[in-house]
């Protein structure tokens, strides 16, 4: 619409009349006048900001970069001899209502500005090849060629005092790195709609802010809502319903009669910019944590780390040296969850758009991983025993590994999510920075407490069984769940980097498993050729895995369609029902629930049933897309299952854990209607 209205306000200039001035200093068209602001001797060797001045006459404007609803910028197409000329700089603009459009530009004089270097010629010749359109209510295009030509000598530019002064007061204008400003600024999605900024300052904040959208598609011109909290301001624009929203947003900020620009800023990206919850709400965001971080242990993904623990729980009697094990795994775990915590926080202070389980999204993370369970499997066999630091630290009573598996439980877990954790989670992505730390440390809590429970309690210690011969079968049972793991891990890692990625782990995991063999028993040469193959091993196949390219799309299923917000916003205004499945190929929960409901043969009468639009959101790798979305529902990991019923705006979230009634329950909405 906005398009048409530029083409409508330009074509119809073809009834108006237009001058054209070649070749000038000055420049002249109805109803606007243009110069240089421009010194009149430059410096050798120097840096000098000239401008190109337009004054409108009174009542008409010319416009900013982002025109707003109409109109048009001006082009300068610029020619220099024996001078380097950087790029425009525009000053900021004022909003100039017309009608119901709203429009970016300048009433009265404005200069847009650029910096000119010399060096040691004797002159500067200078032309700019410019298109306007000068406006009120109708418009007038206008072009020409202003020229600028001025002597190079002597270490001092020379302005004229009346040109340096209108130079400086334009230059004042011109924004500032928003890095370099005390501002800071997020964005997030509204579930009614529209789009809300979120501006905070590390010094005073300002009586007043006004914010200009650097897109001049996506985010409507129109003066925002702009509401002062204790914390900063929340200014609220009205987004375009048919523009493709963009991966990241700028915005130019003014306060106190200054400007920032901000660029790069990501949807859905919240900082710590908004109020703390009460205490009551955190009570129960706390609790939630709590109990789902108990439940975690439940969770398929935390059975290999549970292996070990057992085999290290059975091994020793000692109530002293237990009860010691037992507060160093919760100690391993309660610091990596603060790890975590502290790097979810830095993320999204910098504008990233994380949750939990982010660090899967890694091919890296997944590779060093099925390294990891590989190593510990074969110990686990007896094929050889743990030397170094990192593999004594795993199974063992000695600190270190206690130590170590709390850190390796919590890692090992972030592919699941229980009942409970997914309101916890999603509350982090808009809490206060202490605040979010504390959901993650009370998760933490509550995936060591079981465990440490055990290692405290006389009673249930007294219930385990005694050592013995017994205990070396059970160890090596213990492996193939972690060969079991490797295999899911590989898959993952599949679908992350394709088979080039999925072929150099292989490989890898093959020359370690011959350089573990090699090195075993033998003479030192022996061991000191088998630690070559392995880490050249590693290297090179870590490597290959952080250049290898996905090749393939997790799901292949066509009765779902893979998760598009125009397509969703289509579906819904036709009044059909969405069910929309986020999940991720290393969220096993996520895999689990597709294979025991949601691709079975009543799930997919059920939603044929209901003419239920199946959209699958796959957040196996990082997408911002998908990320934004998760915001806007609250919520940070997956698996989420949304449910649109088409008949209004309203989402309903299932539970992580499916069953075949809840989606049976859906249909009744859809034959509502």
């Amino acid at each position: 619409m906005r398009k048409m209205l530029r083409l409508v306000s330009v074509f119809a200039l073809v009834f108006m009349t237009f001058q054209v001035s070649f070749a000038s200093e000055t420049l002249k068209g109805p109803h606007i006048q243009i110069d240089w602001l421009a010194p009149q001797i430059f410096a050798e060797n120097s840096e000098t900001v000239i401008g190109i001045r337009f004054r409108p006459d009174p009542h008409w404007h010319v416009y900013w970069k982002n025109p707003g609803d109409s109109g048009s910028a001006p082009k300068f197409q610029i020619k220099s001899k024996n001078a380097e000329v950087g790029e425009i700089l525009w000053p900021y603009p004022a909003r100039l209502p017309i009608a119901h459009l709203t429009n970016f530009g300048y009433e009265g004089d404005v200069a847009y500005l650029l910096k000119v270097k010399t060096g040691m010629a004797a002159s500067l010749k200078m032309e700019v090849n410019l298109e306007w359109l000068v406006c009120q209510e109708e418009c007038v295009p206008g072009f020409g060629v202003l020229s600028l030509s001025r002597d190079i000598k002597g270490t001092e530019t020379v302005f004229a005092k009346e040109i340096q002064s209108k130079l400086n007061s334009f230059e004042n204008k011109i924004p500032s790195a928003g890095l370099d400003s005390p501002y800071r600024l997020a964005v997030s999605e509204l579930p009614e709609g529209g789009l809300k900024v979120f501006v905070s300052s590390k010094a005073n904040l300002p009586s007043e802010v006004d914010l200009f959208p650097v897109d001049p598609e996506y985010v409507q011109p129109a003066q925002p809502k702009i509401t002062k909290t204790d914390s900063g301001f929340e200014v609220a624009f009205q987004k375009s319903a048919t523009a493709q929203k963009p991966a990241s947003l700028g915005f130019l900020l003014v306060a106190d009669k200054k400007a920032y620009k901000f660029s790069g800023l990501q949807i859905g990206a919240l900082t710590a910019t908004t109020e703390p919850v009460s205490f009551a709400v955190l009570a129960v965001i706390l609790g939630s944590a709590l109990l789902g971080g108990m439940l975690l242990n439940l969770m398929p993904c935390v059975f290999p780390v549970i292996s070990i623990k057992a085999v290290s729980l059975l091994k020793n009697e000692n109530a002293q040296e237990r009860r010691k094990d037992g507060w160093l795994y919760a100690a391993g775990v309660l610091t990596t969850f603060a790890g975590l915590g502290a790097g979810f926080l830095i993320l999204r202070s910098l504008g990233a758009s994380v949750g939990w389980g982010f660090q899967l999204q890694s091919p890296l993370v997944v590779f060093g991983l099925i390294v990891l369970f590989w190593m510990m499997a074969l110990n686990f066999l007896g094929v050889f025993e743990f030397g170094t630091a990192i593999m004594n630290s795993t199974g063992r009573i000695r600190w270190q590994g206690s130590f170590a598996t709390g850190v390796l439980s919590v890692f090992i877990a972030a592919p699941c999510t229980g009942p409970f954790m997914g309101t916890a989670l999603g509350a982090t992505a808009t809490m206060p920075g202490w605040q979010a730390m504390l959901v993650f440390i009370f998760l933490g809590m509550g995936l060591a407490l079981p465990y440490l429970a055990l290692t405290l309690s006389q009673k249930l210690a007294q219930k385990m069984p005694k050592p013995g011969a017994w205990m070396e079968t059970v160890k090596q049972f213990f492996a193939f769940p972690l060969f079991a793991t490797v295999l899911w891990l590989l898959w993952v890692l599949g679908l992350q980097t394709g088979s080039q990625g999925w072929l150099a782990t292989g490989a890898a995991l093959l020359i370690l498993s011959f350089a573990l063999w090699l090195g075993h028993g033998r003479k030192s040469l022996w061991k000191v050729i088998a630690w070559i193959l392995a880490i050249s091993a590693l290297t090179y196949s870590g490597k290959q895995v952080q250049t290898a390219e996905a090749s393939a799309e997790v799901s292949s299923n066509s009765a779902w369609t893979s998760y598009d917000e125009n397509k969703l916003q289509s579906a819904l205004q036709s009044g059909q029902p969405v069910f929309i499945d986020f999940t991720a190929a290393w969220c096993i929960t996520c895999q689990v629930n597709k294979k025991a409901v949601l691709e079975t043969a009543t799930a997919d009468e059920i939603f044929k049933k209901g003419n239920i639009l199946r959209m699958r959101a796959d957040w196996t790798k990082q997408d911002p897309a998908i990320t934004a979305a998760l915001s806007k529902l609250g919520r940070n990991s997956v698996p989420v299952y949304a449910f649109y019923s088409g008949k209004d705006a309203k989402t309903r979230l299932l539970p992580q854990i499916l069953t075949i009634d809840m989606i049976h329950d859906l249909i009744p909405l859809k034959e509502e209607k």
